[in-house]
């Protein structure tokens, strides 16, 4: 196994070889404190408010591929054969505004100006996939990015005329694509990266075979996928994470399989990436699927990352536990298989030993008939695209001659884990698919949990809010006929 004590990268349009790197070291900081390139902003330091927004891309078999990130929470260590792209670089070589910028500007999209950056980079990123972006579009390309004084109107009015001032196929990141694939490509060894600053150590593993033995060697390492949860312990909590096993980069955790009978996610792959098998297999959670946070986090989080950290209020496991999902752990040449509601077993703690590690997520197909079959996925939050929930839900209920024959409800940010409400579930079943029977079932939560109060909602505010869930329920699986009659 070849072994590198650097990581090496293109930064806008130069290569960076460093070996001084630490496992908590941020891009934001490298970017401000090391280069002096201080477009990007911090607010927030915990991937909210977007001031920090860079465009990273990373070779992929279609070639050079860019997504937004939160450099705040982007650890440096990760950028290992990527091509880090920030507001400076847009204008290109001669430094006239790019037509973003020039279209920010003519539609008075900025006042203060300190969340225009981010907020430009992510338009570009849009601009660069979808020339004539529609309005839903932008919108969910500035989901990620706050602004306090401008308004979004002019913004969104800026994003759509961006044509007006240059075509995407004539911008230099779109003209140098070949050349950076080339670079990148180059920059590809297939080695492991080990790199320190201090203490401060930071592994990079070959691929999955080269993780499994890294985390033999190294047991009590971190393991950090896409860092949006990991990034706040450290900007947050000033926590130490060292040793740090990065895992974002490798390929063999990204892959999708589609069969007869379910889907099988690697453990890396990301929300984005996913998204449009979800929408094709399991349509119900398109809507939830984009209330995961903002833009730049769903191309960082991975599904993986959110189930093994176990965290109560984490967005996949409710709806996947709904689906019957399992997982499978490794340890060195070593597998085993879980069902999902099965890997938490109380706050902090997950039926992982040490060394082990989530390989894939496996969840069944839907039904082909599904007349029977009732599904719904929500996402209560304080914000719209929350990083975090305050109730999650998945609901599974099939019915069979009005009869409902079984029913899997699960809930997060209920209890100290996502877990299923037992009462409920059996308080619905063998009885009519109605309103009543759900009304009913709904009664029954309080025996199921005793939810917390917290800074996000109180116990009260969680539980009436989960017991509306059910009539909801009722009245979208009826239709819109019903939801009106019953206003």
């Amino acid at each position: 196994m070849q072994h590198r004590s650097e990581i090496r990268f293109l930064l806008n349009g130069r290569e960076v070889s460093l070996s001084d790197v630490g496992a908590d070291d941020t891009l934001l900081d490298f970017l401000r404190i090391d280069q002096r390139l201080t477009g990007s902003k911090e607010g927030c330091a915990e991937g909210d408010c977007g001031a920090c927004t860079v465009m990273v891309g990373r070779l992929t078999p279609q070639g050079v591929h860019y997504e937004t990130v939160n450099a705040c929470i982007r650890f440096l260590a990760t950028l290992d054969g990527c091509h880090v792209v920030t507001i400076e670089y847009l204008g290109g070589p001669n430094g006239r505004l790019s037509p973003v910028q020039q279209a920010m500007v003519e539609h008075h999209g900025s006042q203060c100006g300190f969340c225009t950056p981010g907020i430009v980079m992510s338009l570009y990123a849009l601009w660069m996939a979808h020339e004539h972006p529609t309005v839903k579009q932008v919108e969910t390309a500035l989901q990620g990015n706050l602004c306090r004084c401008t308004g979004y109107a002019p913004i969104i009015r800026a994003a759509q005329a961006v044509t007006e001032y240059g075509t995407a196929s004539a911008e230099h990141l779109a003209t140098e694509r070949e050349a950076v694939a080339a670079k990148l490509s180059a920059l590809k060894d297939g080695a492991r990266v080990d790199v320190a600053k201090g203490e401060s150590r930071a592994i990079l593993p070959a691929d999955v075979d080269d993780l499994a033995a890294v985390l033999e060697a190294e047991p009590e390492a971190t393991i950090v996928a896409g860092s949006t949860d990991v990034g706040l312990w450290v900007t947050k909590f000033l926590k130490r994470i060292s040793p740090a096993v990065f895992i974002g980069q490798l390929d063999g955790l990204k892959e999708i399989a589609v069969t007869e009978d379910a889907v099988t996610f690697g453990a890396g792959v990301t929300y984005t990436e996913a998204q449009d098998v979800i929408a094709q297999h399991y349509p119900h959670l398109v809507d939830y699927w984009d209330r995961i946070a903002g833009w730049q986090v769903r191309n960082m989080g991975t599904i993986g990352g959110n189930i093994a950290n176990g965290s109560p209020i984490g967005d996949t496991p409710p709806v996947l536990i709904a689906l019957g999902a399992s997982i499978t752990l490794r340890k060195g040449d070593a597998r085993r298989v879980l069902p999902l509601e099965e890997f938490f077993i109380a706050y902090g703690k997950q039926d992982r030993a040490t060394g082990e590690f989530v390989e894939s997520i496996t969840i069944p197909r839907l039904p082909a008939e599904s007349a029977g079959a009732h599904h719904a996925a929500y996402k209560i939050s304080k914000r719209r695209e929350e990083d975090i929930s305050s109730v999650a839900v998945g609901m599974n209920v099939a019915v069979e001659n009005g009869i409902i024959t079984q029913a899997v409800l699960a809930f997060g940010g209920m209890a100290a884990t996502p877990k299923r409400a037992a009462a409920a579930e059996a308080a619905l079943v063998g009885q009519p698919w109605s309103e009543a029977s759900l009304l009913a079932a709904a009664a029954k939560l309080p025996e199921d949990f005793q939810p917390l109060s917290d800074m996000r909602a109180t116990a009260d505010y969680r539980m009436k809010v989960a017991q509306n869930l059910f009539r909801r329920f009722w009245l979208e699986q009826q239709g819109e006929d019903a939801r009106l009659a019953s206003a």
